[in-house]
């Protein structure tokens, strides 16, 4: 006789309508079952009669806490997403969650990198992509049953009264349609894109959006243009004020096929879900699906099942963690293009970290070094960070340098046009900080701006960005040949003596030749002299600049140099900017930056090395390749700029490598 099948353990965070339609869908289901519900009022009648015979229990934290509970249904509203399903993964436990998966893609990521390391399975809950219907809606498109796919239009909105405190409207809660319904037409427009293009999804290469924001500030109704790389376009709207006709059509070149509320599939219109499709040519002919299991069992089976499989991510076309980041950075960008920030996104309410909890530093984390000229002791590496378009995204990798230990931090006064300053100000500032709690780098005078004049005007206007009265280290972020350098030397020395430069300054992109004339300058007029110097660093040698006027500091002159002098090279694309990752290779070509840049048999054969090495030590090449530089015989401090937090995490293990000299010169020469 076969043994019953095991269930999985479920609980619910967050009781409110969402819960009771993923728990029915969970009691059709021989994998799963609820054991307990979790409320901030556990004493609420409304419990017992919405979930009967279910272990009410007091609070998320004691969800989390729970030792029968194996997996999470997270139901709360959007804000309380990100927190309650890292905390969940971090105690071990499997997470469905709601959608959106985070109030963002950075969040999302931050949710998946949690679940990543705990090894628990974590997905976001689409109910339609799992239903019969939308396995029937794919097939019509790969069999191609009205031609090649060009165009999708797509709706979902609905016009509740208005009430500023109800969920859909209220700032606090992320309310407005893109995130609460516009994720619908989002998800299912990459769908059939991907679906025409033979894939489990498609991203689209443009995205443009636009929206009207009411009087709470959140989107009431609003629309989205998304361009395919299949030449596919898609036209999705949403709405939460506005009563929209919510079919999806989709448009090929031998007919359409129109689907009536597709995310419900039929289950609230007689349990028969209707695709009609009408050729070009004959009549329309509808193909039902007949389904009688609830709207919800199929996501609650599926996650259920993967946890039973040892998967941590659903199987297609529910939506994997790719599937998921790819979507929610349609919406950011809808976002972005409405002007849509919530209030909670902003440094005066985001005092918190992801997790919401107080920053702690780190310093046990990882080893901390004396860079000559500084005051305390800083992180071995320097995070840079400007890939992020706001304050929120920028938040969380910060927050994680700093939790990790990182105390050491790379702006300048033109990356993305003084963002990046304004975001780490904004970020020290909204968690209260101490000033002596990081060191900070600085740097001006980017071309074709490179003159001593620039200097001070540039480091007021990026001291009042960065909340701070002053930078540990400066950089003139390019050299001007046409200037003596002795005037350069000037306004900065000008500069510490008023407190505005506390530690070290140097350039960035200067030749050795050009920084020891200015260290002989000072030498004989008693001023202070350059301690610094920014340079591309790296295993694989720059073949080519990747902006104008860059400069390496990689050749054997340059190297004995910095050995002679000991002065400290804060080495930017200090891994080469993913030569050392498959996205590189001799049959890749596709990425015109690095081909341009590290290209050369040379580079190649330290890669080679670099993976042989890898292997031997279990680790990752790039890793390698981190470890090399921060093994250099001269002080190297490396720049480091991961977008995710995966990235991060391989970057700071790079610090428990300790290289030899001999396989250092091995991965230099091969010998």
């Amino acid at each position: 006789m076969a043994s019953e099948q095991r269930k999985v353990k479920w609980g619910i965070i967050g009781p409110g309508f969402i819960a009771t339609q993923f728990a029915a869908g969970l009691a059709e289901s021989d994998l799963g079952e609820l054991v307990a519900i979790a409320s901030r009022h556990p004493d609420n009648p409304k419990l017992k009669e919405n979930f009967p015979g279910v272990r009410v229990i007091n609070g998320y934290q004691a969800m989390v806490d729970d030792a029968e509970v194996e997996a999470v249904y997270v139901a709360t509203p959007h804000p309380g997403h990100a927190e309650w399903a890292i905390k969940c993964a971090e105690a071990g436990k499997h997470v469905l969650g709601e959608k959106p998966m985070g109030l963002s893609a950075f969040e999302a990521d931050a949710m998946f990198h949690a679940a990543d390391k705990s090894g628990t399975f974590m997905g976001e809950a689409f109910m339609y992509r799992l239903h019969p219907q939308t396995l029937k809606l794919i097939d019509l498109i790969k069999s191609k049953r009205i031609g090649e796919i060009r165009k999708i239009q797509s709706s979902f909105g609905f016009a509740i009264p208005f009430n500023p405190e109800h969920r859909l409207l209220a700032n606090d809660l992320a309310g407005g349609g893109i995130l609460d319904v516009g994720c619908y037409p989002a998800s299912m427009a990459r769908l059939i894109a991907g679906a025409a293009a033979g894939k489990d999804f498609l991203e689209p290469s443009k995205v443009a959006g636009m929206a009207h924001l009411g009087e709470t500030g959140v989107d009431e109704w609003t629309s989205a243009l998304l361009k395919f790389p299949n030449e596919i376009i898609a036209e999705i709207s949403c709405a939460v004020s506005l009563n929209l006709d919510n079919v999806l059509r989709i448009y090929g070149t031998k007919g359409r096929i129109e689907v009536k509320d597709f995310w419900f599939a039929g289950f609230r219109s007689g349990k028969i879900g209707v695709i009609r499709v009408y050729p070009s040519e004959g009549e329309p002919e509808d193909v039902v699906t007949p389904e009688d299991r609830h709207l919800y069992f199929f996501e609650a089976d599926a996650a259920s099942r993967a946890i039973l499989d040892g998967r941590q991510e659903f199987a297609a076309p529910g939506m994997n963690w790719d599937d998921t980041l790819g979507n929610l950075r349609v919406l950011d960008q809808w976002r972005r293009d409405s002007g849509l920030v919530y209030d909670i996104e902003t440094p005066a309410r985001r005092r918190q970290t992801i997790k919401g909890e107080d920053l702690r530093f780190g310093p046990d984390t990882m080893d901390h070094i004396q860079v000559h000229g500084l005051s305390h002791p800083t992180s071995p590496v320097a995070l840079g960070f400007e890939f992020y378009p706001d304050f929120a995204a920028a938040a969380i990798m910060l927050d994680a340098f700093f939790e990790r230990g990182g105390n050491l931090f790379d702006t300048a006064h033109i990356y993305q046009g003084g963002k990046t300053e304004t975001h780490f100000g904004a970020w020290h500032a909204s968690h209260g900080l101490d000033r002596q709690s990081f060191v900070l780098i600085g740097k001006g005078a980017h071309s074709p701006l490179t003159y001593p004049d620039v200097i001070a005007r540039e480091l007021t206007e990026s001291l009042d960005r960065l909340q701070t009265d002053y930078v540990d280290v400066y950089f003139m972020h390019r050299d001007n040949l046409d200037v003596p350098v002795g005037e350069f030397v000037d306004a900065m020395d000008a500069e510490v003596k008023k407190g505005r430069i506390r530690g070290l300054f140097g350039g960035s992109n200067w030749t050795k030749e050009r920084l020891q004339e200015a260290i002989d300058y000072a030498k004989r007029t008693g001023k202070t002299a350059p301690g610094a110097l920014s340079n591309n660093f790296a295993l694989a040698e720059m073949i080519e600049p990747i902006w104008a006027g860059c400069i390496a500091a990689s050749d054997p002159d340059f190297k004995a140099w910095l050995n002679e002098t000991k002065m400290p090279n804060f080495a930017w694309s200090s891994q080469a900017r993913g030569f050392f990752t498959d996205a590189a290779g001799r049959d890749k070509r596709n990425n015109a930056e690095l081909v341009h840049t590290w290209y050369s048999e040379r580079n190649f054969a330290r890669r080679d090395r670099a993976i042989q090495l890898a292997e031997k030590l279990g680790v990752s090449p790039i890793q390698i390749a981190l470890a090399y530089v921060l093994a250099q015989p001269f002080p190297v401090v490396p720049l480091i700029g991961p977008r995710r937090l995966v990235e991060l995490d391989s970057s700071l293990a790079a610090l428990s490598i300790k290289l030899k000299e001999a396989q250092v010169n091995w991965l230099e020469n091969g010998d």
